[in-house]
């Protein structure tokens, strides 16, 4: 396997997420004995592979293969890891490593993707030492670590399993940590590629009742189909935030817009509800809070970013378990730029799944 050729969609420049990727040959970090190669069945588009080949939340180290959210066969397996087998069905999420250490107040408590020593992602890093870049699944071929390659439960279809590994557990892991489930209301706010997972998943884990929070009407008769038992549209729906105003025990904002109705999406929560903002938008920018929303209301703001390999895994087995069935829409790998510039213009309902 030491001569396997990795092949992908290069995005060489900030223009290459106007369709302007090529495919060619890269070289993938150099192999250790932790790492497991994957030939790659499916690869789902996130909206970060986006903002990644446009340099948008930072420069981009090009050239650059996007794509976290691969499925496929490990194909090679280091003598360190012990959990994932040679032929066996196998995925990655958004990280690549973290430092792993004991003593790491992160890792140590299973917060891998919260580590502030060393965080790799599966795409656009540059390894310490001479290990050199890491790259994505636009791709044949993805070399991980194999801490952060998970086995996929068989009562899961590939193409569904993809988009879960970064826009499922992105809105699972908050839902998760904040006990979403009997008992509890929950919004989700932008219901798209990542409000459309949080919605599945708040059903899945028994909230009481589930609300998607959009701009527009036209995406409604979607929501509640997807087991929503309400829908508030910002922009047509007169005085919405007096009217739902504390009906709310949670919120996950999949949004990132600096122009979002912030003041209003915090009205909805109840006394001592919590908002999690997952969205990233270019830039960090977020509206300003006043400072007396939080102080009447005991509010709580937080963030959450992806989630760990255990909430991956656990989330997995609850998709299989309950059934999740995610919206998506296949496309060919070869047909990659094409797909990329849809997803620029919004078609996307709600996940663009690559198949190799």
């Amino acid at each position: 396997m030491a001569d396997t050729k990795f092949e992908g969609w290069l995005g060489k420049d900030e223009k290459s997420v106007e369709g302007k990727m090529e495919w060619g040959q890269f070289k993938p970090k150099r192999w250790t004995e932790d790492d497991v190669d994957i030939e790659i069945s499916h690869c789902g588009i996130c909206g970060s592979d986006l903002h990644v080949l446009k340099s948008g939340w930072s420069p981009t180290p090009y050239p650059c293969v996007v794509g976290h959210e691969i499925i496929g066969k490990a194909v090679r397996v280091g003598k360190n890891v012990s959990h994932i087998k040679e032929g066996s069905r196998v995925g990655v999420g958004a990280q690549a490593r973290s430092c792993l250490q004991k003593d790491c107040p992160d890792c140590s408590q299973g917060l891998e993707n919260h580590c502030h020593r060393e965080s790799i992602n599966t795409y656009g890093s540059v390894y310490p030492g001479n290990e050199g870049k890491s790259y994505g699944g636009y791709a044949t071929h993805n070399r991980t670590n194999g801490h952060f390659v998970l086995n996929i439960p068989e009562g899961l279809d590939s193409a569904d399993a993809a988009p879960m590994l970064c826009g499922g557990v992105t809105v699972f892991s908050p839902l998760k940590q904040n006990d979403c489930g009997p008992g509890k209301t929950v919004g989700i706010v932008g219901v798209g590629g990542l409000g459309h997972f949080g919605v599945l998943f708040a059903k899945a884990l028994g909230a009481d009742k589930v609300v998607g929070i959009s701009r527009k009407a036209d995406k409604k008769d979607d929501v509640l189909k997807l087991g929503a038992d309400q829908y508030i549209a910002t922009d047509g729906d007169k005085d919405w935030a007096k009217y739902n105003a504390q009906t709310l025990d949670l919120i996950v904002c999949t949004v990132s817009s600096h122009q979002m109705p912030l003041d209003g999406y915090l009205a909805l929560l109840k006394t001592k509800g919590t908002f999690i903002q997952v969205g990233a938008p270019d830039g960090g920018k977020l509206p300003e809070i006043n400072a007396f929303t939080l102080l009447a209301g005991g509010i709580k703001v937080g963030g959450s970013a992806i989630g760990s390999p255990a909430e991956i895994d656990e989330m997995l087995k609850l998709a299989a378990d309950q059934k999740v069935k995610p919206w998506i829409q296949k496309r060919k790998m070869k047909d990659a730029n094409q797909a990329v510039l849809d997803m620029v213009d919004g078609k996307a309902r709600y996940r663009y799944v690559l198949e190799n």
